[in-house]
């Protein structure tokens, strides 16, 4: 821990040896200065947990210098030494910003509960400053790990919409993260300081969702012991996050859509009418196009809720993003597992970028956790991955890298193409030695040189 530096400014030569004395008995760093115009040289050269100054002093005294200090650090401590008719200047110190003033003649007790209690402030308002500086890191936009050229846009999309009240659509498969982009969003916004509530409209039952989102009195149905507030008031100055809106019922579709409009509601079994100020992200997984062409989402709805889109793309279409988040995961559940898995090798990374990751992050996530949990220590290998990402990487492959035209292609043709490219890597890889290249492809070689001679391999 650093040690804590005191920084006193007194033009008396007697009363500031004294001072310095007992704010170092009290076990603190001192430095000691003869005025105002000093201690403003010193103070924006080194960094002292507190300034304690007389008032009257020659060149800079000392509400000038409290002034300054206030300017330069807001958070800087300064504590006021008063004597005999400087009580009022005091006073209108302590307006300016000064903590608090220690009276003289000077008492060792006095002057070591004032610094302590000037210390353990300071300690809050810095612990106070850490803690949102945590909650905006852990929600900035950057956080959402990503360099590929897709996500680079998604990153620039947030930047500009954040500060909006417009509603936002994020659209993504299962598993990108659209929670995090609603997060994001919400906590570089205005509305930061207020709730974002989220409501996962696809894993509440219909007959449920209704009063989450908006809330029922004593006796509306059975079950309702008591009147409860739902979802819209709960986020009212802040943001209502709707996950998988596509979900929603058509019935509820018109509630939602009257929020969006009028923001108005009634609780179910309620008259009155409540009002809301929120802002609305919503989120799917589903085409809502396709939905309102095949009726079953709203369109007037649709195009309430789609005024800025947020394209959130499929882990399998940012491979570049892949070793950055999986070496991330790899950090984040060493340390929550105390774990020591130091590395994954390139052959194992390289299976990992192949596969298809239907899943998407959160499925990669899982598997660095049990990769982790089970491994232990020492480096994640090719055989240390499951069967299933093993097994789908070559058909992954051979599906991926085809394109079939209208015209249709040769089947013969295309296994042909693919075993000689095999053989040509195969030998490549063994420097022409096809013995060797034979075992790599788990053929005898009289096998390998025939296939050779057959699709005229030199």
């Amino acid at each position: 821990m650093r040690d804590i530096k005191v920084l006193i400014a007194e033009d008396d030569n007697l009363f500031r040896k004294n001072l310095s004395d007992m704010v170092g008995r009290c076990g603190y760093g001192v430095d000691a200065v003869v005025d105002g115009r000093e201690a403003m040289d010193v103070f924006i050269k080194d960094k002292y947990d507190i300034v304690i100054t007389d008032l009257k002093m020659p060149n800079v005294d000392g509400l000038q210098l409290l002034k300054y200090i206030k300017k330069v650090n807001p958070e800087s401590i300064v504590i006021i030494i008063t004597g005999y008719g400087t009580v009022d200047t005091a006073v209108e110190a302590m307006k300016s910003g000064a903590f608090d003033y220690i009276r003289k003649p000077l008492k060792f007790d006095h002057v070591k509960f004032v610094v302590n209690r000037a210390l353990s402030y300071g300690k809050l308002i810095q612990e106070n400053i850490t803690l949102k500086e945590h909650l905006k890191e852990k929600y900035d936009f950057g956080k959402i790990i990503g360099y590929s050229d897709s996500m680079k846009r998604v990153f620039e999309t947030i930047k500009k919409v954040a500060s909006s009240d417009s509603t936002i659509i994020i659209y993504g498969e299962s598993g990108t993260g659209k929670e995090l982009v609603a997060r994001a969003v919400h906590f570089n916004s205005d509305r930061s300081d207020r709730p974002l509530v989220p409501v996962n409209c696809g894993a509440i039952p219909e007959d449920l969702l209704e009063s989450e989102l908006f809330g029922h009195e004593k006796g509306a149905f059975t079950g309702a012991l008591r009147s409860r507030m739902g979802r819209f008031e709960l986020a009212n100055e802040g943001t209502i996050f709707l996950d998988e809106i596509g979900d929603m019922s058509p019935a509820l579709q018109v509630k939602v859509l009257r929020v969006i409009q009028e923001r108005q509601f009634e609780r179910i079994g309620s008259v009155r009418t409540t009002s809301v100020d929120v802002r609305i992200v919503t989120a799917t997984n589903q085409d809502l196009e396709k939905a309102v062409a095949e009726k079953r989402f709203r369109e007037d709805l649709f195009y309430r809720i789609n005024v800025i889109p947020i394209y959130l793309p499929p882990l399998r279409e940012r491979k570049t993003d892949i070793p950055v988040l999986a070496n991330h995961f790899l950090r984040k559940f060493n340390k929550l597992k105390g774990k020591g898995v130091e590395r994954i090798v390139p052959e194992a990374m390289n299976c990992l970028v192949e596969y298809r990751w239907p899943g998407n992050v959160r499925e990669l996530e899982n598997l660095i956790e049990m990769l982790v949990v089970i491994k232990e220590e020492g480096d994640v290998k090719t055989e240390d991955l499951p069967d299933k990402i093993l097994n789908s990487i070559g058909k992954d492959k051979l599906a991926g890298d085809v394109e079939i035209p209208e015209g249709g292609l040769s089947f013969n043709a295309m296994v042909n193409k693919f075993e000689r490219d095999l053989l040509l890597k195969a030998l490549d890889k063994t420097g022409g030695v096809k013995n060797r290249a034979a075992k790599l492809l788990n053929l005898n070689r009289t096998t390998f040189v025939e296939k050779l001679k057959r699709l005229d391999v030199e």
